[in-house]
């Protein structure tokens, strides 16, 4: 599927990652990656932070985050000597490319994007005007990430249910601007949903988010660690009374961390009464430590020397831009009929 593929992966910085973050979309990328780059295919991973001004308006924090976000795929193993890893903006042709793409988006897309009609409609459950705090970045979101995907001729996108709309609406612009031209001056993306991305609980039951403050850290201290994972919920059950594992919290995310032996282990004690609430809490804690002890020792160091990070995302965006200046070039000739 992916062999002599383009393959384009973007993050946004918004600050150091939880569990969730890492099962459900950190580590599914960097596995696609790979398997990417062993087809013979070619892998990009770009930080967003053009996008994430939209949000966050504190040059501190935003580099912060973005520093965070950084070091923390590259101690799970992002290798920038085989994928292409750069900042958003360190592209400079890509505002260009926007720029031009915009002539040829219709004002419906911008219309339907699923984080418009969000904010719509908290506004107006708020009884606020319907664009009260919404900036033209966020309106036009679409757009700049359908020039992130265009620039490089991106073949296939990885992304959530959620945004299969960006890489539909990347596709139609560029249809739109093929068939204006009457020539294929913007190659079509397709998506990639990947079924097995796992969806991880918090510690209250409700999905894993920072914004619900039920999140597990990856790389806090032990301490912690130990802290969040003994806040799960559970019921007053005695460890003797045989219980559903599925019903379970710490099992359902102890499942995610887990090799599938320790799985059937803690279902077995849990269906047999031999395990209490506090032996499984244990088992997740290490569970969860053992998963990251290494990833935390390297997210450190890198945090420590990110001149070395700095180096490596300067290197991607260098490896990047001479194909980004290609398609601006192609754009630019069609549209001024140089």
């Amino acid at each position: 599927m992916f062999e002599n593929k383009i393959v384009l992966t973007g993050v946004k910085p918004t600050g150091t990652p939880h569990i969730g973050n890492f099962l459900g979309a950190i580590r599914p990328a960097l596995q696609l990656g790979h398997q990417v780059l062993d087809a013979g295919g070619k892998h990009y991973m770009f930080i967003a932070d053009y996008h994430a001004i939209n949000a966050e308006k504190d040059p501190q924090v935003l580099n912060q985050k973005l520093k965070e976000i950084a070091c923390v795929y590259l101690a799970f193993g992002l290798d920038p000597n085989r994928t292409i890893f750069y900042r958003q903006s360190d592209i400079y042709q890509i505002p260009e490319i926007t720029t031009i793409l915009y002539a040829y988006t219709p004002k419906g897309f911008m219309n339907k994007a699923h984080a418009y009609k969000a904010c719509l409609d908290k506004n107006r459950e708020a009884g606020k005007p319907d664009d009260d705090g919404i900036n033209m970045g966020l309106y036009t979101y679409p757009t700049l990430m359908a020039a992130d995907i265009l620039t490089f001729d991106t073949d296939i996108v990885p992304v959530g249910k959620d945004q299969v709309q960006h890489v539909e609406i990347a596709r139609d612009i560029a249809g739109i601007i093929n068939a204006h031209y009457n020539q294929k001056l913007l190659h079509l993306p397709e998506y990639y949903l990947d079924q097995n991305v796992a969806v991880v609980p918090g510690i209250d039951g409700r999905k894993m988010s920072k914004s619900y403050g039920n999140v597990i850290p990856i790389f806090a201290d032990d301490k912690e660690i130990k802290k969040a994972v003994f806040s799960i919920k559970t019921d007053s059950r005695p460890m003797e009374e045989p219980k559903n594992p599925e019903e379970i919290l710490v099992y359902q995310v102890y499942k995610s961390v887990a090799s599938a032996d320790k799985v059937a282990e803690m279902a077995y004690g849990l269906e047999n009464g031999k395990l209490g609430y506090g032996h499984i809490k244990n088992m997740l804690l290490d569970g969860i430590i053992d998963l990251v002890k290494e990833s935390r020792e390297k997210y450190q160091y890198y945090m420590e020397h990110f001149e070395e990070v700095e180096a490596m995302l300067e290197e991607g965006a260098a490896k990047a831009r001479p194909h980004a200046a290609k398609t601006l070039e192609r754009l630019r000739n069609a549209v001024f009929g140089r």
